[in-house]
């Protein structure tokens, strides 16, 4: 196993870096509340690093997710790059590449997942098109208010793509690059005929909504084992994610406890700081080194389904410790809700929770290993 990027990856990181650097500010942060940037995804297209999702694969979505984890980017990069570039990618056919990809592309389509509520869902024949009709209730999709459709699996946890309406996605006017809307404080945001989104905050600003389906269409995306297959590819991503969040938490944590004094010391010199910091550094790596193990086995179609779900269970774990170490470091200034160190809390605590937490990823990792089941 090599995790070196190649030339490609590490120049789309960089490049992702300083856009988000330069643009994820605390200040621009603040003044989007629980909203997607708008400036920033139109910055994002025009670089090309959708794009690059595509070319790089998902070790190099799981490098950009890093990026956007880092300054708590709030646009809906990870999301559309796993449930939208790399899934239309491997699972769609000839006919639906042709058609979906180009504005996966350069951003005017955007891909978000209701994962994993396998069930939730009810598919039924006589959709347009020979798709299916969809009805049922997810309570919170993240940036699904930005979503011009949402890949979901129905009770047979067979994978349907369904398009939500221009108002919840991106129907520009004057031939820019659209970006995520605009708050327009409506209670609800129609869709096709049957499809409603409604707008749920959650712990994270993640411009998520709560999806009501009743007899909406959709089309099949990928057959036998996609769902699964969709679902271990984001929980490779998300855990890329969380990586960049603890590591941009340490980060605010090292700095501040390097110039922070405490009887005429900095606080960096104690030894209970500087073992503290080592833990959260550790355990950073091992949520960095586990999704990219999982990450290079499925860009080389090798058996990842027990490493996404090991990733998974460190991004959760070792995450939500990193997180609070980073606050804690900070003292008084952790409690602050307005600072930013608090944003890591946040985003790190939701992905604690998302794609499952450490508990039931453990029991499912079990259950994968007792039955010895292909992964």
């Amino acid at each position: 196993m090599d995790f070196t990027p190649t030339q490609e990856q590490a120049a789309a990181q960089g490049l992702a870096a300083r856009i988000f650097g330069d643009l994820a500010t605390p200040d621009r942060l603040a003044a989007a509340g629980g909203d997607s940037d708008p400036e920033l995804w139109k910055a994002l297209c025009a670089a090309g690093l959708l794009e690059a999702v595509e070319e790089t694969g998902l070790l190099g979505l799981v490098l950009l997710a890093e990026e956007q984890g880092r300054t708590t980017a709030q646009v809906p990069f990870t999301a559309s790059g796993v449930y939208g570039l790399l899934a239309v990618a491997r699972h769609g056919t000839d006919e639906q590449r042709a058609r979906l990809l180009p504005g996966l592309r350069d951003g005017t389509t955007v891909v978000t997942g209701a994962f994993p509520e396998t069930g939730r869902i009810r598919a039924e024949a006589g959709g347009p098109g020979g798709g299916g009709l969809l009805t049922g209730t997810v309570d919170w999709v993240p940036w699904l208010r930005d979503a011009t459709h949402v890949l979901l699996p129905d009770q047979d946890a067979a994978l349907w793509l369904v398009p939500l309406s221009p108002a919840a996605g991106r129907a520009p006017s004057d031939g820019a690059v659209p970006g995520p809307p605009a708050a327009t404080g409506a209670p609800s945001v129609p869709g096709p005929p049957a499809a409603t989104v409604t707008p749920v905050e959650l712990t994270a600003p993640w411009a998520a909504g709560r999806l009501v389906l009743d007899g909406a269409p959709g089309e099949r995306l990928g057959a036998g084992a996609a769902c699964a297959s969709v679902l271990a590819a984001a929980r490779i991503a998300f855990a890329g994610l969380q990586a960049g969040v603890c590591s941009g938490s340490l980060a605010r944590a090292v700095a501040h406890t390097a110039v922070r004094e405490q009887f005429g010391r900095p606080l960096a010199t104690r030894q209970a700081v500087q073992l503290r910091a080592a833990d959260a550094y550790m355990d950073t790596e091992a949520i960095r080194v586990t999704a990219y193990e999982a990450a290079w086995r499925h860009d080389r179609a090798l058996p990842a389904r027990e490493h996404a779900l090991t990733a998974a269970w460190w991004a959760s774990e070792a995450g939500k410790r990193v997180v609070h170490a980073g606050q804690h470091l900070h003292g008084g200034t952790g409690a602050d809700l307005d600072h930013p160190v608090h944003r890591h809390f946040l985003w790190g605590r939701q992905l604690d929770a998302y794609l499952g937490c450490g508990t039931e990823l453990l029991a499912e990792l079990g259950d994968v290993l007792a039955k010895g089941e292909p992964s």
